[in-house]
């Protein structure tokens, strides 16, 4: 049984109570069973703990042991900070290493917690491409530029450290999320990370498994990291009201998150958001529709609640019947299953109502749905309360048409692909306002074989932290950040997102020993011919 205490400042620390975390597998299959056994072990029942039911368990952390946590980050930050970068660099190295070799654990992990196979493979290869060695070498390149001579003085431009960063993970996915935390870091940051309670045990895993036996090694300061389990508002209250906080790191949604950046900056902490997305898909003339179609069904990697799938999908009227009856058809062989299931990719659908509401919407403005959209069970039978939602399509005619509907405005986080078709003859410059509008901003792609619209897409959209064209929308690579965004995904400061870049701050480094003559440093003139 994976079972992880509270841990402040280097030691764990016995907890207000044990959450149980189920295997979402037999909870789909006997939910009484899983659910009774969780609530009375819960209670603080003496029965025998069963592993297939249950995965874990995590000790919620009490306010006291909060606020220890920011003190002792405090405390241990700048020790930490004069670690050479080199040693702060290990860190990451050994992450990588961690997460390519304990693949099948992880992955396991994940699975547990309700992710299906699919999803975590993605899941995985992401986090391994933010920690990939060259991903190391341009986090490095960010944080500390080559010595450069300057009128004869030595200069340089380094990033400091913020000092105690506070990261709230995702509910949905809060394992892949909380590696930013180790980012912030290697930065020269203390962090205090917070396991969500409605899913402790990946976070606990990672930061008690991985991270913290690295730290360990390192020497760091007991006090370097710290990992609470509480819910989400309490902590975030006690952050912005703490002396010992400097940095919010926030993923959730962005009525939440907005709001929480106004308190950030009353309260004098730098918020970094990772907030929702309601990324677009553009499909020109010329598309390999195989492949673009293949694209689009990524919307449905754990039934669309994922922020970076894509939502919707604008496609040129001329090959519009062609793509959408490809999509069509492997939309209709993505079928639900238990997580373990090889052959998986949709999760139970939290937000069901909003889908039917949002399906109701564009179906009454004139929408046809083209498949999907029944209730179903874990086998695929159809069920009013069932869990799981077959995966829709809806084809819309107009940029004017979808501007109006939530469905193409708002983030939806339920597996419900909107195509677009515009009228003829579909100027890019109408179809590159309609992704600018987009008050969301995580990702965009295209697909075309005609580089000059490749060449305005890429100039011309502003709006999104990540343009990809012919590729995977999902898909990330070493180097390049895969999550931050601008508008309402990440907030007034929003772009793509470096925690080099997020978590720290430009500080400019003048050296003048050398000048000579020594009365020459106060020739401001001179220098600037």
């Amino acid at each position: 049984m994976h079972s992880y205490e509270v841990w402040v400042a280097g030691a764990q620390e016995p907890g207000a109570r044990w959450v149980y975390w189920p295997r979402v597998g037999q909870l789909l299959r006997e939910p009484y069973a899983v659910l009774g056994l969780k609530a009375r072990l819960e209670r603080g029942e003496d029965l025998p703990y069963d592993d297939r039911l249950l995965a874990g368990r995590v000790a919620l952390s009490s306010p006291e042991q909060g606020l220890r946590a920011l003190a002792a980050a405090r405390a241990a930050q700048p020790g930490w900070a004069r670690f050479p970068l080199e040693e702060r660099l290990e860190l990451l190295h050994g992450v990588h290493r961690a997460v390519t070799g304990r693949y099948e654990e992880l992955s396991a992990l994940l699975v547990a917690e309700g992710h299906p196979v699919r999803l975590a493979a993605w899941e995985l290869a992401s986090v391994a491409c933010a920690f990939h060695p060259d991903s190391v070498a341009d986090f490095a390149a960010r944080l500390r530029e080559p010595e450069r001579t300057v009128a004869g003085r030595r200069i340089r431009k380094v990033r400091k450290a913020d000092g105690v960063v506070c990261l709230s993970p995702p509910r949905n996915a809060p394992t892949s999320n909380s590696f930013y935390g180790v980012m912030a870091l290697a930065a020269g940051n203390s962090l205090v990370v917070n396991a969500p309670p409605t899913a402790p045990l990946g976070v606990s895993f990672v930061y008690r498994e991985i991270v913290a036996p690295l730290l360990e090694r390192l020497g760091a300061p007991p006090g370097t990291l710290s990992v609470l389990s509480t819910h989400a508002r309490a902590v975030l209250r006690q952050w912005l009201d703490s002396p010992d906080c400097d940095d919010i790191v926030f993923f959730g949604g962005s009525e939440q998150g907005l709001k929480l950046e106004r308190e950030c900056v009353g309260a004098g902490k730098k918020p970094v958001l990772e907030l929702s997305g309601n990324d677009g898909v553009v499909v020109w003339h010329d598309a390999e529709t195989d492949l673009a179609a293949r694209a689009l069904c990524e919307r449905y990697y754990g039934s669309g609640q994922i922020c970076m799938t894509p939502k919707f999908a604008v496609v040129h009227p001329a090959v519009a019947d062609r793509l959408l009856k490809e999509v069509t058809e492997r939309v209709r062989g993505i079928r639900p299953g238990p997580p373990e299931d090889p052959e998986t990719v949709l999760s139970p659908v939290v937000k069901r109502a909003e889908f039917s509401a949002f399906l109701r919407e564009v179906l009454e403005a004139g929408g046809e749905l083209l498949c999907g959209g029944e209730f179903v069970d874990v086998d695929d039978v159809p069920a009013g309360a069932g869990p799981f939602i077959r995966p829709a399509v809806v084809r819309v005619d107009g940029l004017a048409a979808a501007a109006r509907l939530r469905a193409f405005r708002e983030e939806t986080f339920f597996p419900l692909l909107c195509v677009v078709v515009p009228e003829p003859p579909a100027p890019l410059d109408e179809i590159i306002g309609f992704l600018n509008g987009n008050r969301y901003g995580l990702r965009n792609s295209l697909w075309t074989q005609d580089e000059q619209v490749v060449e305005r897409f890429c100039a011309e959209v502003s709006n999104g932290g990540m343009l990809k064209v012919n590729d995977s929308h999902i898909g990330c690579l070493p180097v390049l950040p895969c999550n931050g965004g601008t508008g309402a995904t990440g907030g007034l400061f929003g772009e793509a997102n470096e925690p080099a870049v997020r978590t720290t701050h430009l500080q400019s480094l003048v050296v003048a020993t050398g000048l000579l003559p020594r009365e020459a440093v106060f020739d401001h003139r001179t220098a600037a011919l």
